[in-house]
């Protein structure tokens, strides 16, 4: 009967347990010197080694002769062991018994001596599903057993474990095995089983097994199957994993705008029968490095990638500003979270996510609206810097600068540094008010009168009358809601034809502040400070974005 690759090779000694070296050094140290403890908790992730480990600690303290803290394998008990011969040893999967009766039965047990070999070992796996009345009835065993009795406790979640059990085991975490690590072993697994693997499909099986070895096993069986060379593609193929190439298009369609792209992808993955939970988690991985390499000094301490893809995604993440990136990873993860749920429409998910990755415009939430203060930030920087840009500061509107007002630009960032009106205020609202104060300082407050012409606009203030009682407006909005006092202070408000025209500045206010809800507490507040009463439907919001070359900052766009 054919025995599957992960149980065949599952090892035999503590040495031959990978990557957890600073876990069966001190186990083989304890055996040696007849040292073991009376309970062990072992916690860590799947296919790490606690379930080996627990079965090769069994042997070691039960073997007739262990050579240097390992079982010798060749012994009587160890054999007894290895067949599951001996009830001395007993295996229990605490997720299928997790009633106290179950405990009750080993409590009742412990009383008697060992009838094969030194001592009774007890391995409870899963032990975080046992039931808080399982817990209870294990807890006086566990403090004090007798001395031939060790329990071996195997957990994936030590945070469901009660602290009166953590307290009474001595702790031991497996960690996550070096893809690296995982590598060399599949290459040694392979050369005995006679399967042809090349490296770089090692290295794909290891990163794709995060970290677990009896992962890792599994791919490479399964990859195996067709008998032929296991190659990098060929593993992708079989396991509906994504190319790096698909990976790298999506970023840059996102960055270039590219819907088109974008649904080409996901179209792709989709046509190909692959799995879209399988390339999410890839894609989730690959925003992942990118913030990686955004963020630290030594990007290499943090990631496993060859040297060309490590150029691939230095490059891409520097094209991202960093709140960017931030939303971005959070949108993915929120999407897979959904994919998995029953009844979703994967693709459906996959596409509206990455549309909102693509334009920040989509993404109402207050990270979305600071990412695209961000980028409005970065924008504004550059025309500080140089002079002389085309930048989009407000929805669809470009302001036009041209490299004669350099010298007065330079002047008034001074006096914008020096301001300490940027002190006390929020980021975005410093964002906007520098924008205003660089307009002005281009733009005089009165300019002569614009002779008509094809290329100007009207000058659309003709009719319109100050509301004298603005200022008292946003000062009782401030009172009542702090927030929106920034938005609105440098708006200004006209009263024609029996409705009240309020300008405001940018596209952030503008969404924040055309709302029934604005328009409402307006309406109430003119009874007390205007001469008459407005209704909501009176108040109409317009954003402006002066065009220096034929309109003055305070006129309205038609």
């Amino acid at each position: 009967m054919h025995q599957a690759l992960y149980r065949k090779w599952r090892p035999k000694i503590f040495d031959d347990v990978y990557g957890q070296e600073h876990i069966t050094s001190v186990l083989r140290y304890e055996v040696q010197n007849n040292r073991y403890s009376h309970a062990y908790l072992f916690c860590g992730s799947r296919g790490t080694g606690k379930t080996t480990c627990a079965k090769l600690l069994a042997k070691a303290v039960n073997c007739l002769a262990p050579v240097n803290g390992n079982p010798c394998g060749v012994c009587e008990a160890c054999k007894a062991i290895e067949n599951e011969t001996t009830s001395d040893v007993v295996e229990m999967d605490a997720a299928s018994n997790t009633g106290v009766d179950y405990i009750r039965d080993i409590r009742d047990s412990v009383m008697y001596a060992p009838s094969m070999l030194k001592n009774r070992v007890y391995i409870i796996d899963e032990v975080h599903m046992l039931s808080q009345s399982a817990f209870n009835a294990l807890l006086k065993t566990l403090e004090e057993p007798p001395s031939e009795v060790i329990f071996i406790l195997a957990t994936t979640e030590q945070q469901k474990i009660p602290t009166t059990i953590l307290s009474r085991c001595q702790k031991f975490e497996f960690r996550r095995i070096l893809s690296d690590v995982i590598a060399d072993r599949l290459m040694y697994i392979s050369e005995k089983e006679n399967i042809k693997i090349t490296r770089d499909a090692a290295k794909l099986i290891a990163k794709m097994s995060q970290g677990g070895m009896r992962d890792a096993i599994s791919l490479l069986e399964l990859s195996a199957g067709q008998g032929k060379e296991i190659t990098a593609e060929s593993v992708r193929a079989i396991t509906g994993s994504a190319g790096r190439e698909q990976l790298t298009e999506i970023a840059n369609a996102v960055l270039e705008k590219d819907a088109d792209r974008l649904f080409k992808v996901i179209n792709e993955i989709v046509s190909a029968s692959k799995e879209l939970t399988v390339f999410w988690q890839e894609l989730i991985d690959f925003y992942r490095d990118l913030l990686v390499f955004k963020t630290t000094r030594s990007p290499k301490k943090y990631i496993d990638l060859t040297p060309d893809e490590e150029q691939a995604i230095k490059d891409i993440s520097s094209k991202y500003a960093l709140p960017q990136l931030l939303r971005h990873c959070t949108l993915l993860e929120e999407a897979f979270i959904l994919m998995q749920k029953a009844g979703a429409s994967k693709r459906l998910n996959a596409e509206i996510t990455l549309l909102k990755m693509r334009d920040e415009r989509l993404d109402t939430y207050p990270e979305g609206l600071t990412a695209r203060i961000s980028a409005i930030e970065e924008k504004l920087a550059s025309v500080l810097t140089n002079g002389s840009i085309t930048t989009g500061i407000s929805a669809g509107n470009p302001v036009n600068i041209s490299k004669k007002n350099d010298k007065g630009l330079n002047d008034k960032k001074k006096d914008v540094d020096k301001s300490s009106d940027f002190v006390n205020t929020s980021n975005d609202v410093k964002i906007k008010t520098e924008e205003i104060m660089y307009k002005k300082s281009v733009i005089p407050e009165k300019i002569p009168e614009i002779k008509s012409n094809p290329y100007t606009r009207p000058n659309i203030r003709q009719g319109l009358k100050p509301a004298t009682w603005w200022i008292e407006a946003i000062k009782k909005i401030g009172e009542k809601d702090p927030s929106m006092a920034p938005l609105m202070k440098f708006s200004k408000a006209y009263e024609n034809e029996g409705k009240i025209l309020i300008r405001v500045e940018g596209s952030l206010a503008m969404l924040m502040l055309n709302t029934p809800e604005m328009k409402s507490i307006l309406s109430s507040l003119t009874p007390s400070i205007a001469d008459k009463t407005y209704s909501p439907e009176q108040f109409e919001f317009t954003e402006v974005t002066p065009d220096p070359k034929d309109s003055p900052l305070d006129d309205f766009e038609g």
